[in-house]
């Protein structure tokens, strides 16, 4: 028996002696909480996360809800911290809720994943991509998003197969995210034989690069990956455009928002970014698309149908466990497969998807991207 199914059987004793003669588990609302990022540098990502999320709960509802219940949406802003998000995940708790859409960055991500599992807590985070958050043999643990694992050595192999340049300097913010994608990333290029002399991390915050470009420039290599986030990268694109360092950079998906090229202006042009495919461009997700921009949501950020997914498979997963049991639903979910607007998902035992792909993307400075060849 795990931690959800003593938590359960706990709950039942104890509602039996209050008196209760029975559990419903058609209860008038499910609660799901959307953690992520409200505030702080990144709190763009935590937008799309929410309008992702808000959207799919706003649509099963329409659509009866589930087993008899209404969804209900409870945003907590962890501002992509690991202490306030430890924070949130004890808020959660302690506010009697059973499913987590979130956490975005991994770093966060993280800590709360080990509340939640002992807790009874099933979580999916459509946005978190290290390895590490699922592979630890959580059972209330998954994602709707692939791993860096994957990412990384899709940016590696394009790096090496088509830019084709002499040497990489790969930059990283030092975060788990960050430096973990960016090691993925060195290694696939090194395996592929192609020389990175310069591995280094920057500061998170920081808002002067003078000293990272001039090692860059130093270095001699004729082209740049980036670990971690937009704030960061555009402030880098820029300096490295206004001191003279011609060479082409690529970062991954914590990179692809509008606000990088409000922040890089014009030396956000030619950017390489791996991200989800766009799965607002998809035929079959026009009507899904029409119900966002009725809104005035934008739906093309890389996290808004991975937030959507999550939350469909969650209320799919309680339905096919015919109960609220987390400890069922996590069940239901490795054992079927669902249609959602990101393609069928269907879940391997550490919670991962078992088909995901990332694109590379070429960014342009207007905010706009398109398939790189």
């Amino acid at each position: 028996m795990n931690k959800a199914t003593k938590q359960i059987s706990k709950l039942f004793a104890a509602m039996a002696l209050a008196g209760v003669a029975s559990y419903s588990v058609a209860a008038d609302t499910i609660k799901i909480a959307l953690a992520g990022p409200v505030t702080g540098a990144v709190a763009q990502y935590g937008e799309m996360q929410f309008i992702g999320a808000k959207m799919a709960i706003e649509q099963i509802n329409k659509a009866g809800g589930v087993n008899g219940a209404q969804l209900e949406g409870v945003v907590y802003d962890d501002a992509c911290d690991p202490k306030q998000a430890v924070a949130v995940a004890n808020k959660i708790v302690n506010d009697g809720i059973h499913y987590v859409v979130g956490h975005l960055c991994s770093s966060s991500t993280q800590p709360a994943s080990d509340i939640y599992e002992d807790e009874g807590i099933l979580m999916i985070t459509a946005a978190s991509t290290s390895p590490d958050i699922t592979s630890r043999g959580y059972q209330l643990v998954f994602r709707t998003i692939g791993l860096d694992s994957l990412q990384g050595p899709t940016a590696g192999n394009f790096i090496a197969d088509h830019i084709k340049p002499k040497s990489v300097a790969v930059i990283h913010d030092k975060q788990q995210y960050g430096e973990g994608i960016a090691t993925a990333v060195k290694q696939t290029l090194e395996g592929k034989g192609v020389k990175v002399p310069l591995f280094e991390g920057i500061n998170a915050g920081d808002k002067d690069f003078s000293t990272i470009v001039a090692k860059i420039k130093q270095s001699g290599v004729d082209f740049v990956y980036y670990g971690g986030y937009h704030p960061e990268l555009g402030l880098l694109l820029r300096q490295s455009a206004e001191k003279g360092l011609k060479v082409r950079f690529m970062g991954p998906e914590g990179v692809g928002n509008k606000e990088l090229s409000a922040i890089a202006g014009p030396a956000s042009e030619g950017l390489l970014v791996t991200l989800p495919k766009s799965f607002d461009q998809d035929p079959k997700n026009q009507a899904l698309v029409d119900a966002f921009k009725a809104k005035n949501e934008d739906p093309s950020g890389p996290f808004v149908f991975p937030a959507y997914a999550a939350v469909q498979v969650i209320a799919e997963g309680i339905k096919k466990a015919g109960e609220d049991d987390t400890a069922k639903v996590a069940a239901a979910l490795r054992a079927n497969s669902f249609p959602t607007p990101t393609g069928n998902l269907a879940f391997d035992e550490k919670g991962d998807l078992k088909d995901f792909s990332f694109v590379v993307y070429e960014w342009h400075k207007d905010g706009t991207k398109t398939e790189a060849k």
